[in-house]
């Protein structure tokens, strides 16, 4: 494993107006790791993946393969292989499948053949999303937006891909298969920056987990050993109850 991280946030602070939403949090992501993020509603999560991807105003270190971020825009770390796929999704509802992942691809700019095979990639991987090519978005399923969100994101070539709450609103069923596709993706080389609010379910698909609460890092460290910490099982995992 490199010696470089991947991801490195240092003592970044995030606020909207005079409410500060992220305080002094650092993290770091090495290539070929899932982290994840968890924490209640309000802790800030959606926060911190926003300002990495560069939609928020932030202060501090963001770091990606030991080069500075902050003077990047949303599309210049897009190109260098940095790509958020957001709590709602934010599909193209009036567009197909197909239109929705070929803009995916837009920052590339390939040519018809390369973007061919990109596309053939992402329907090998999310079957249903060949078999709906033609439908609009917005006609598909829960399970199906959230794969089609996922398929948009990889059509830019990423090589972190952050992702927040993708099991926002599915079943039990459709948030095993969808986790189980991001392990896949690790699996194939791409990093992962997962805010979850199924708790259980992030912490035993990732490598290393942080507890976010309040806009500061309450708790960091190996997943297992996360999910045997007497405080986060208490509050994340306890009574047969996972997430925010």
């Amino acid at each position: 494993m490199s010696a470089t991280p991947m991801l490195e946030i240092r003592d970044l602070h995030v606020a909207y107006g005079q409410v500060e939403a992220v305080r002094g949090v650092s993290l770091t992501l090495m290539p070929g790791q899932i982290v994840s993020v968890i924490g209640p509603n309000g802790a800030g999560k959606t926060t911190l993946l926003g300002a990495a991807m560069g939609l928020l105003p932030s202060t501090g270190g963001l770091f990606f393969e030991g080069q500075d971020l902050r003077a990047r825009d949303v599309e210049a770390r897009v190109e260098a292989g940095l790509t958020l796929v957001p709590e709602k999704r934010e599909l193209f509802g009036e567009l197909t499948v197909y239109d929705n992942l070929v803009l995916g691809a837009y920052s590339r700019r390939l040519a018809a053949a390369e973007l061919k095979r990109c596309y053939e990639q992402v329907c090998t991987r999310f079957p249903r999303l060949a078999e709906r090519r033609h439908q609009r978005a917005d006609t598909l399923s829960g399970g199906e937006r959230q794969m089609l969100a996922v398929g948009r994101a990889l059509m830019s070539g990423p090589r972190l891909l952050m992702l927040d709450e993708p099991s926002l609103g599915l079943a039990p069923l459709i948030v095993q298969e969808i986790l189980a596709i991001v392990r896949s993706l690790r699996d194939d080389g791409v990093s992962i920056l997962l805010v979850e609010q199924n708790a259980r379910a992030a912490l035993e698909s990732s490598d290393r987990g942080y507890v976010l609460e309040t806009g500061e890092i309450a708790l960091e460290g190996d997943s297992h050993e996360l999910a045997g910490d007497p405080r986060v099982q208490a509050t994340y995992l306890g009574g047969g109850r996972d997430g925010d």
